[in-house]
């Protein structure tokens, strides 16, 4: 009981940290099959997890319409939690069948803008399986690029998805810019020291953010392949991972909403 009454405080005030308006805060979140799997009661205790957040980023949201149904239903209990949300959806990547799915984005609109439903970077379906989904926000007035990104899994040549979108972002885009996702590639790997080298940063490092199947006495954590890298022109907080197990009681429950932990930056842009 004492297990489960901490996870339920955890859920409700973990984030406090994220109470200054004056600075920007981004959860990054691979939602394993986020579609129809799940159900009201997951939802509701995802929002509990972000609603102190200002822009979620979701990778693995089902390409058909119970993907874009979750997230609508998703923004609907966060709109009833005490802020007003919106929310993107992309259309399904230009991938393989049993590959392709959507990216989402859901953001409160008190002080964060959008001119446009952002695009699937087309320019890198021929070398991406599951190509990004780029969006520009405007937080007071300033415009910040955020690319949401999904690699192929590590045993399929994920490094070669990195370099080709480094090579992407140093060509086409201009700070400040934020790249959240899922990678499958720890971030210490000699793929991110070209990206490193122009000016971004990890938010996270050396940390695991996948979850086992079973504690069987090692703990619950496995790959730390999740993270936010950020640009140049934006100023680090605080950052790290956000653990709603807890305790290896609570692994399977918490498998239900997802097989990954949410990254988080809290930033400010100068």
């Amino acid at each position: 009981m004492i297990k489960k009454l901490s996870f339920l405080f955890f859920i409700l005030f973990h984030f406090a940290l994220f109470s200054q308006v004056d600075n920007i805060s981004l959860i990054s979140w691979n939602i394993r099959d986020f579609g129809k799997t799940k159900n009201s009661e997951e939802l509701n205790q995802i929002a509990d997890i972000v609603k102190d957040t200002d822009i979620l980023a979701i990778q693995e949201v089902v390409s058909g319409y119970g993907g874009a149904q979750a997230v609508a239903k998703l923004s609907d209990i966060l709109n009833r939690k005490g802020a007003k949300w919106d929310y993107v959806i992309s259309n399904p990547t230009k991938s393989s069948k049993y590959v392709t799915e959507r990216y989402a984005f859901i953001w409160k609109t008190r002080h964060i803008k959008i001119k446009n439903r952002g695009k699937l970077i087309s320019a890198l379906d021929s070398v991406i399986d599951r190509e990004p989904y780029l969006m520009e926000f405007y937080i007071n007035q300033e415009k910040l690029t955020l690319v949401n990104f999904h690699s192929r899994p590590f045993d399929k040549n994920p490094e070669a998805e990195i370099e080709a979108l480094t090579t992407y972002i140093d060509t086409s885009l201009v700070a400040p810019l934020i790249l959240a996702g899922d990678f499958n590639v720890d971030e210490a790997k000699h793929v991110f020291d070209d990206f490193r080298a122009k000016g971004f940063r990890a938010a996270i490092s050396d940390q695991k953010t996948t979850l086992k199947r079973g504690c069987n006495g090692t703990g619950y954590l496995n790959h730390p392949i999740d993270n936010i890298f950020y640009s140049q022109g934006i100023y680090k907080i605080k950052s790290g991972v956000i653990d709603f197990v807890r305790f290896c009681d609570n692994l399977e429950k918490a498998r239900k909403l997802s097989d990954h932990l949410p990254v988080f930056l809290e930033f400010s842009i100068p």
